[in-house]
């Protein structure tokens, strides 16, 4: 088949060629820009991802340091508590008539005040003093004498105070038996 194209159908066709070459240049430059503001975008939400990823890494780290302090302070807590109830304890035994505590002397001068003798060898132990050390009656020297002294106290409760544990044997008078 044959067809003839007239000037003016060749001139409308070109016409029409180059609107269609315009448009399609339009809608290129379009989908251009569409595909460049789709990157930038996806580069945006990329960045907020790695960004929300790692405070949520730091967030954790945080998280995790602030649970191993709780466990810490609630752990210094409980035994702040099992200490406290040991205290009151022995606060409660010390007010008790006719129990016994121990006076540390060193070099003649109130050092602690201890429970139980067992207590005072052990402080003493603290300070140098081996536990195989023998400790022997006090004699009549004065407590300055010794490097280290014990001396035995019974709470007296009629008397509203201590009295020693050992009382010295009275003398007899004048003969008396």
């Amino acid at each position: 088949m044959i067809r003839l194209v007239t000037g003016a159908r060749l001139h409308q066709l070109e016409t029409d060629a180059a609107t269609a070459r315009e448009q399609a240049r339009q809608a290129s430059a379009a989908a251009a820009e569409e595909f460049r503001s789709h990157v930038r975008e996806l580069f945006a939400a990329t960045a907020r991802a790695e960004h929300a990823e790692t405070a949520t890494r730091e967030v954790g780290e945080l998280l995790s340091a602030a649970l191993a302090e709780l466990a810490d302070a609630q752990q210094e807590l409980l035994l702040n508590g099992i200490a406290l109830r040991r205290l009151r304890e022995e606060l409660a035994g010390a007010r008790e008539s006719g129990r016994e505590l121990t006076l540390l002397l060193h070099h003649g001068q109130p050092h602690t005040i201890c429970p139980s003798r067992e207590d005072a060898f052990a402080d003493t132990a603290t300070h140098g003093v081996p536990n195989t050390a023998r400790w022997v009656p006090c004699d009549e020297r004065p407590a300055a004498a010794f490097t280290w002294r014990l001396e035995a106290f019974i709470r007296e409760g009629s008397a509203c105070g201590f009295r020693p544990a050992v009382m010295p044997v009275p003398e007899p008078v004048g003969g008396a038996a």
